[in-house]
């Protein structure tokens, strides 16, 4: 738990990793002071490694109008700028999860109006996936991505990955779950195209690859790149673990370093029952049948979910965002050298 990972160039001290959590803060898809004071308190933490939270390719690929952005100059100089400050703090391997929500975004920030979409006062867009269906009853129909937007989204992410590469992150991390875009072009449930990018699996991956092939090309090698991915829709005529076994082998062929096994998402309904370490079964499966490093998350809030986790084999990294939330230091009893010595002489 506590020994390091190394992946290519990057060492991970110890095997927590501080999960990208959406903060709904953004000025105009800019960090502000929120972002300086919540991640802050983490790179003291004595994590691993902190993931910052999804990032949008585009500002039409926002969820929110308050998530954060790569699609301007100012928000790459912002992102630049919060970087290096977290950097001067500890250098930690600190990472980045690109993204584009499609068919999510638009909406309210959750505590405004949770599972809401934007009303045109308040500044509703058009809103994009893989088919024109409503992800909710209430929701405005997508429009259907046309191959030349399709492209365009592409080329958003190779842009993305390249600001991420000059900005200096050691991790970049493509999110294909969640209910977001790539997601809505990989499940059944919400890919109904009759081109090459829906019907059998390998079409409905196609998006997906082809943008994980442009992103290996522009990250650096020496660095770490991942993906989030779908283990299960939990959902009956949805994605299941076969599914994404093919398409994790698919990204380790392109040489990804590892995936961070998640579920759920693509409706707002779900079949889960959700449980202290729910998902940690299918990271142990992907890693077992791809031979991929795996990380993995969801209601873990304990050092003993985090032993149980890494001395079984179920994951090689353990992702924790409420337990960070609640207590920044919950991990100071247990480590040493990734504590700060200004903090080491108030630990018993």
């Amino acid at each position: 738990m506590f020994s390091n990972l190394k992946i290519n160039d990057v060492i991970l001290p110890n095997r927590i990793s501080v999960a990208p959590m959406c903060q709904y803060a953004a000025i105009n898809g800019c960090p502000g002071n929120w972002h300086y004071g919540h991640l802050s308190q983490f790179i003291t933490s004595g994590a691993g490694m902190l993931t910052l939270e999804s990032t949008a390719v585009s500002s039409d690929g926002r969820i929110t109008t308050k998530d954060l952005s790569l699609a301007s100059v100012d928000n790459l100089k912002t992102m630049q700028k919060l970087f290096s400050f977290l950097k001067s703090i500890r250098n930690m391997p600190i990472g980045i999860q690109i993204s584009h929500a499609g068919r999510k975004g638009s909406s309210y920030v959750p505590w405004v109006k949770p599972n809401t979409t934007l009303s045109e006062a308040d500044g509703r867009w058009d809103t994009v996936s893989a088919s024109g269906i409503s992800r909710d009853i209430n929701w405005p129909k997508p429009k259907k991505l046309s191959i030349s937007k399709i492209q365009q989204i592409t080329h958003d992410f190779e842009k993305s990955a390249e600001a991420s590469k000059n900005i200096g992150f050691d991790a970049l991390e493509v999110h294909m779950a969640h209910g977001y875009l790539l997601h809505q072009f990989f499940s059944p449930i919400s890919n109904k195209r009759n081109d090459d990018y829906g019907g059998s699996l390998k079409n409905r991956c196609r998006l997906l690859l082809e943008i994980s092939e442009r992103v290996r090309k522009i990250w650096p090698n020496n660095k770490v790149l991942g993906a989030r991915v779908t283990g299960c829709d939990w959902l009956e005529g949805g994605l299941m673990i076969d599914d994404c076994v093919y398409l994790v082998s698919k990204l380790k062929d392109i040489g990804f370093d590892y995936v961070s096994v998640s579920s759920g998402g693509i409706l707002p309904i779900t079949n889960l029952v959700f449980k202290p370490s729910y998902q940690i079964d299918l990271s142990k499966e992907i890693k077992d049948r791809v031979g991929i490093i795996t990380k993995t998350a969801g209601m873990i809030n304990s050092i003993s979910q985090v032993e149980e986790i890494i001395q079984n084999g179920y994951s090689d990294i353990v992702a924790v965002g409420r337990k960070f939330i609640q207590d920044p230091r919950w991990l100071y009893p247990y480590l040493k050298e990734t504590i700060p010595n200004q903090y080491k002489r108030c630990i018993p």
